[in-house]
């Protein structure tokens, strides 16, 4: 969407206090540890665009609370896997010889939208190992929530998703669907009825690169979360709100992944 678009369907323009009256409405608590999912052109046009929402999030949760949001490198991957666009299979050894091994300051995030991709570079900010699906936060539990991101399973417990179940987080989709909600993969994995598949990575190990091959669970967001998650808010345990013009959805981590466990056992895998 242009920037012309945007302007045209703002009713009113956002900005840093008007965000955050917005997001506090919708059942941010100052202390909160909040995983954030989001879309600036679903805000509408903000004043200061993508920094004014990150500083808007930041100051909803106060400085005892945690903002945390994927940033995912979906592209440091097995070449032979790609789809969106495929490559010629005569690069696909080069890449495996070529391609830069994941590094935690560096490598930018993909598909994440503008807001997960500044908000790893903020100062203080801490950003997990994993060389596909890491996850940036800051704010108090910042290093608890980052450190230690198990390669396999990549959304298991022993990973950002897994600690911030424990710790109680909260879920913020911000103008973005259940289809982007990462921590039904926690559920996924919890089911013990996912499939699984070969993946390949690259690394540093010992100050050398490394191609690694690993196993993991073949996850899917695009079947049927956004099922679940209409199913889930049935419950009465999603907290819905406008920040801007987007519709934002706000639910207890652990809650949701209960209740989307249960739902897959007696939904997706029903028959296995």
């Amino acid at each position: 969407m242009s920037e012309q678009n945007i302007i045209e369907k703002t009713k009113k323009m956002n900005t840093v206090d008007s965000i955050n009256r917005e997001l506090l409405k919708l059942g941010i608590n100052k202390n909160d540890i909040i995983l954030v999912h989001s879309s600036l052109s679903s805000i509408g046009w903000t004043c200061g665009g993508v920094q004014a929402v990150i500083m808007a999030l930041l100051k909803s949760v106060g400085d005892s609370g945690t903002i945390v949001m994927p940033a995912h490198s979906g592209d440091i991957s097995d070449p032979a896997n790609w789809e969106n666009p495929p490559v010629p299979k005569e690069w696909i050894d080069k890449i495996y010889e070529s391609m830069p091994a994941f590094d935690v300051n560096i490598t930018p995030t993909r598909g994440m939208g503008s807001i997960a991709e500044l908000f790893r570079t903020l100062p203080n900010t801490k950003r997990s190992n994993h060389p596909q699906v890491s996850f940036s936060a800051n704010g108090k539990y910042a290093e608890d929530v980052t450190k230690e991101h198990k390669l396999t399973p990549q959304f298991g417990i022993n990973t950002p998703l897994g600690k911030m179940y424990e710790l109680n987080a909260k879920v913020l989709l911000l103008g973005v669907g259940y289809d982007s909600c990462t921590s039904f993969h926690l559920a996924e994995v919890l089911t013990n009825k996912m499939e699984k598949t070969k993946n390949g990575t690259v690394v540093m190990e010992d100050g050398n690169r490394v191609w690694k091959w690993f196993e993991d669970f073949e996850y899917d967001s695009d079947m049927d979360f956004q099922k679940l998650g209409e199913d889930f808010e049935k419950t009465g345990n999603v907290n819905i709100g406008m920040v801007g013009n987007a519709t934002c959805k706000l639910f207890n981590m652990k809650t949701g992944v209960d209740f989307a466990k249960m739902w897959l056992l007696n939904n997706r895998f029903k028959d296995k």
